[in-house]
């Protein structure tokens, strides 16, 4: 990033690739007109010399990769192009839909009727032919490969035939099930149907029952129906149950030779007090120097299963465990994941662990990598853990406390670098055993947690850096997490947006732009519009993914990062045992293109199995507030649309949408730049982070939404 030569802030000096893309949208907009750098310099507001300079630069590159044409001297034009363009259909809940081509300005309206039957998700080609609301428009000639097949809904009996009314808000056609293909469902009922067929002459496609879910309303059809909707298991094949059954759980003589022996080591796990899995647990010793000795050991699962096996290939499917509000869909057979694997105490357990000599100030001296077998001591809460912290009593206090120690100094370091606290507040249901949500509450990281999370990620760390550095003069294929900058026009958007708050980000350098998130998310915690702030921050961030292209991870300031801790519930991990364990021996490199499949796969079932759990726990929070009609909250608002706006109710962090027709005491227009809603009349202005008193007026259930009015 380059420092900034003007006091005034400019968001195109960090980033040249977005400015041009900028001025191609503006050429698109206008593509008969020619223009200068002085009226883009007008239009963008870029009133310093150095803008201007980099819009005169943007410009000649521009047109030295025939994007534009320079007409005259230093006036141009832009270059129409024809082009098929291949990308992820991204169905709004009008119908009509956006091809996701992955560049900032790349993405294309589709209206409905140009669809031609491609789906959510599907990865289509597309023809561009015209513009609309300044966005390139483009009709579907060709579906590539199909998202899904497979839909939850509602069955709607008119006969001998039925619909099944799909629940999905981003799927905008029910399926005809035809005479014969109903199967059991009955009218009423929630099932999956899966297209078999869709004529080009018809509207709908025509599919068949291939499981019934249930009542709607019901715990288990709604949280199947979620995880359907997701295109996710919820059952696991009785077959796989039967094979991890038959795995010899026994640990021989000859595997412990082959071992490094901490049974006599202090071992203990932290986890959260309904947890079943725990795949990680850490050792503490105090060697003869004076050094501290922590292992961190994590559950051996490829030792039980080996690659190409029908639980390995039901593992690569899943990709990760699912958690749900109510449940855990396990990637693993729960007879491996919580009882073979699972590192429970006073258990002999096969582990593969990160060894760590450290100092007092946490400085790493010594570290190595190891097959072992440990037996934990102790299995600790979370909730437990932090009590020995807070007050310095109960069995092992003294231990867990050094090592908190530890934790912390390694956390200052990491922020030091430039590291980014996200630490979100996360809702949570107390249910009964039917499902029913009773009380809300919020999980919050507190030292326990940071605890074991500084130590995952230290492990985590030389994992990544042993392979990356180690083979950098021949390199080896690696599965790496990686986190990309931030794209900085939307950060420069976001800064603009807060400066309203009375907050700031300053653009200074990498470090200087870490360190403001870091204390804008310390001031605003507590705060009504802290959520609102927290959303756009992430939103403004990339997401972390799996692949063997090391870029490093951004907001953890790593340049080197993987997953190696948790493998009973993380595909990748298993990946990373399995290469760790294959370079250490002296092993050649494996197939990149290959596991750039699987690492892309792993991705799509990670950001799948969160969008489920986020589904589950707003179907929860429909539910908590259905008997509650007609009660007033005060609330802030976290989003605008031309639909409406979005509140979150204060107390318990619920949402809701207060629809632009309920708004009746002017037409509303929705101002997108600057994140607000204005009355055309009177000028009322409602922005996201204004708090606002609510009322609630309608619950879906099936929609999972519930509806706000504005209260006097």
């Amino acid at each position: 990033m380059s420092k900034k030569k003007d006091k005034q802030s400019n968001p195109f000096d960090y980033n040249m690739k977005n400015l041009q893309y900028i001025i191609l949208d503006i050429f698109r907009a206008h593509p008969a007109q020619s223009f200068n750098y002085k009226q883009f310099s007008k239009t963008l507001g870029a009133a310093d010399t150095n803008s201007k300079r980099l819009i005169a630069e943007a410009l000649e590159t521009l047109a030295r990769e025939g994007k534009i044409e320079e007409e005259t001297r230093g006036k141009y034009t832009f270059i129409p192009q024809s082009s098929i363009i291949t990308g992820t259909i991204d169905m709004t809940k009008s119908g009509s839909a956006y091809l996701l081509t992955g560049k900032p300005d790349g993405d294309i309206f589709i209206p409905q009727e140009k669809l031609n039957q491609a789906l959510h998700g599907d990865t289509v080609e597309v023809t561009v032919w015209a513009r609309h609301k300044k966005k390139p428009v483009g009709e579907v000639t060709k579906i590539v490969k199909r998202h899904k097949i497979d839909f939850a809904g509602i069955v709607n009996k008119k006969g001998n035939y039925a619909f099944l009314e799909v629940s999905e808000s981003r799927m905008p056609y029910d399926i005809f099930i035809p005479e014969g293909m109903l199967g059991e469902a009955q009218h009423g009922q929630k099932a999956i149907a899966r297209i078999m067929e869709w004529d080009s002459k018809s509207k709908n496609p025509s599919g068949k029952i291939i499981d019934v879910l249930g009542n709607p309303g019901e715990n288990d059809t709604e949280m199947h129906a979620i995880l359907a909707e997701f295109d996710l298991p919820y059952k696991f094949p009785e077959k796989l149950e039967e094979l991890a059954k038959q795995i010899d759980a026994g640990i021989t003589e000859e595997e412990i030779a082959k071992r490094e022996d901490f049974r006599n080591v202090l071992t203990f796990t932290i986890d959260p007090h309904d947890a079943k899995d725990f795949d990680d647990a850490l050792s503490y010793k105090i060697l003869p120097n004076g050094n501290i000795e922590v292992g961190v050991h994590i559950a051996d699962v490829t030792h039980y299963v080996q690659p190409g096996t029908a639980i390995d290939n039901e593992a690569v499917e899943r990709g990760t465990s699912v958690y749900l509000v109510d449940r855990t869909v396990p990637m693993l057979p729960e007879h491996l994941s919580n009882f073979i694997c699972s590192l429970r105490p006073n258990e002999e357990k096969l582990t593969y662990s990160a060894i760590f000599e450290m100092t007092e100030n946490a400085d790493i001296v010594n570290h190595r990598f190891a097959k072992t077998i440990i037996n934990s001591a102790r299995r600790f809460t979370y909730e437990e853990a932090q009590e020995r912290i807070e007050t310095g009593e109960g069995d092992l206090a003294t231990e867990i406390l050094h090592l908190d120690k530890l934790a912390k100094k390694l956390r200052e370091k990491r922020f030091g670098k430039g590291a980014i606290a996200f630490d979100r507040v996360e809702v949570r249901f107390n249910i009964d055993p039917k499902g029913k949500p009773l009380s809300v509450y919020f999980k919050e990281m507190k030292d326990s947690n940071q605890l074991i999370e500084e130590f995952m990620l230290l492990a985590n760390r030389y994992v990544a850096e042993y392979v990356g550095k180690q083979t950098k003069a021949t390199p080896k294929t690696f599965v790496y997490r990686v986190h990309d900058e931030p794209d900085f026009q939307k950060l420069y958007d976001f800064s603009n947006f807060i400066k309203r708050f009375g907050y700031n980000i300053k653009f200074d350098s990498d470090k200087s732009v870490a360190k403001s998130i870091n204390g804008l998310l310390s001031q605003v915690r507590g705060k009504a519009e802290q959520n609102v702030v927290e959303q756009l921050a992430v939103r403004s961030m990339a997401k972390a993914v799996y692949t063997t292209d090391n870029i490093g991870h951004y907001g953890l300031a790593f340049d080197f990062y993987t997953h190696f801790t948790s493998p009973i519930r993380r595909y990748p991990d298993m990946m990373v045992h399995r290469l760790l364990a294959r370079y250490l021996a002296g092993g050649d490199s494996v197939s990149a293109e290959k596991f750039e499949t699987k690492c892309k796969h792993a991705s799509d079932m990670e950001q799948r199995a969160a969008n489920a759990e986020r589904a589950s726990i707003k179907y929860k929070q429909v539910e908590f507030m259905a008997d509650k009609l007609g009660s007033v909250y005060p609330a802030v608002i976290t989003g605008v649309t031309e639909h409406g706006m979005y509140a979150e109710i204060i107390e318990n962090k619920i949402e809701g949408m207060v629809p632009m027709r309920e708004l009746s005491d002017d037409f509303y227009v929705f101002d997108e730049k600057n994140y607000c809603i204005i009355g055309r009349r009177k000028h009322k202005r409602y922005q996201m982070g204004d708090t606002i008193k609510i009322q609630i007026v309608r619950t879906d259930m099936q929609k999972r939404r519930l509806d706000f009015v504005i209260a006097d």
